[in-house]
C-alpha cells in the first residue's frame, strides 16, 4: 500500500465528509493505493456515523471508536498501530490541512530519503495572542533541547516512514513531539515542509491554555526518558551523590569547628540542618536510582533495540 492517511477527530461530523471527498480526487489523481483511518476520540456528536456511512460508500475508509476521550496522542498511537501503507500521513480533521500537501509530503519521503517530514503552517489563521506567540515560545523550547530544526514541532500534517511509527509509542500530550521520539528512537533525517494553513471552516478548537502546561512537562518527560530511561542512575546517582557529598562536607566542617574552635552546640547552627537536609536528599536520590536500575532491568522493553537491516540471518 502506497499511504496511510491517519486521521484523528472529537466532534467534527460536518468536516468529515467533504475532507473525505478532497482526500479521495487527491489520491486518485495520483494512483496511489491507500486507506483512511479516523480515530474517533470520544465523540459526543454523530461523527461514528459518518465514519460508518462513509466506509459504506469507500471500502478504504477505516474507523475507530474510543469509548471515551483519551486525547490526540492515544488516537495517533491507535492509528499507527493499524496503518499499512509504506508513508504514513496524518492530518488533522478540522479542514484546516490542505488534502493537496500530500504527495509531495510522500515524494519526500520515496524520493528524497527522509525518515519523517513535519509541516510549517508558516502563514496562520489563528488567534496571535492565544495560538501564535506561546506556539513560538514552546517550538524554541523544543528546538533547544531536541536540537531538531523545525519551526513547528505541533503541526499535525507530517508524513512518516512506516517503520518510523511502528517504532515509536505516543502517549500523554506526546503528540507535539513525534520528531523528538523519533529521534531517540534512532531516526535521524527529519525535515520540514512550508504547508498551507486554512481557516477553520466549521466547528471549534479543542485545545485550551492547559495544552501549553502540558505541552513543556511532556518535553521534560521525553529529555528526561530519552537521555536516562535505560540508565536512570546515571542522573539520580549523579545529584545523589553530589547533594550527599555537600551535606557530608558541611557537617565534617561543623564537628571539627565544635571540637577545635566553636564550642557552640551543633544543633544551634543553621549550617548543621542544611547538612542533615542535603545528606537525606542525597540518600533518597541515590535510592530512586537504585529502584529505576531495577526497574529498568526487569522491563519487558529493555533489550527491545531497533534493528535497521540485517543479512543473511
Amino acid at each position: 500500500m502506497d499511504i496511510s492517511i491517519v486521521i484523528p477527530l472529537l466532534n467534527e461530523e460536518e468536516s468529515l465528509p467533504e475532507l473525505a471527498a478532497w482526500i479521495e480526487r487527491v489520491v486518485a489523481a495520483n494512483q496511489y493505493s491507500y486507506e483512511i483511518i479516523m480515530i474517533d476520540d470520544g465523540s459526543t456528536d454523530g461523527s461514528w456515523n459518518v465514519i460508518q456511512q462513509l466506509r459504506k460508500s469507500n471500502s478504504n475508509i477505516k474507523g475507530i471508536k474510543f469509548q471515551r476521550n483519551y486525547g490526540k496522542s492515544a488516537a495517533l498511537n491507535e492509528g499507527f498501530k493499524a496503518a499499512q501503507g509504506d508513508v504514513v500521513i496524518t492530518m488533522d480533521a478540522d479542514m484546516q490541512d490542505s488534502p493537496d500537501e500530500i504527495p509531495e509530503l510522500r515524494n519526500l519521503i520515496i524520493r528524497d530519503g527522509y525518515d519523517l517530514v513535519s509541516g510549517w503552517k508558516k502563514k496562520r489563521y489563528d488567534n496571535t495572542l492565544t495560538k501564535n506567540m506561546p506556539s513560538k515560545l514552546f517550538n524554541a523550547a523544543a528546538r533547544s533541547m531536541s536540537k531538531i530544526k523545525l519551526h513547528d514541532f505541533n503541526c499535525g500534517l507530517k508524513s512518516y516512514r512506516k517503520n518510523v511509527v511502528k517504532s515509536i509509542e505516543v502517549y500523554g500530550e506526546m503528540h507535539r513531539y513525534v520528531p523528538v521520539l523519533a529521534k531517540w528512537s534512532g531516526f535521524k533525517k527529519i525535515g520540514e515542509k512550508v504547508v498551507e494553513h486554512r481557516a477553520r471552516k466549521y466547528g471549534v478548537t479543542k485545545f485550551g491554555w492547559s495544552r501549553f502546561v502540558n505541552g513543556f512537562l511532556d518535553l521534560m518527560t521525553i529529555f528526561f526518558v530519552g537521555k536516562f530511561g535505560k540508565r536512570p542512575m546515571h542522573f539520580f546517582g549523579l545529584w545523589g551523590t553530589i547533594f550527599f557529598l555537600f551535606g557530608f562536607g558541611l557537617f565534617s566542617y561543623l564537628s571539627v569547628s565544635k571540637f577545635f574552635f566553636d564550642k557552640t552546640g551543633l544543633t544551634q547552627r543553621p549550617l548543621f540542618f542544611f547538612a542533615i537536609l542535603a545528606m537525606i536528599i542525597g540518600t533518597q536520590l541515590f535510592l530512586a536510582g537504585f529502584i529505576g536500575e531495577l526497574i529498568s532491568r526487569n522491563s519487558s522493553e529493555r533489550n527491545n533495540y531497533l534493528i535497521e537491516e540485517k543479512a543473511g540471518i
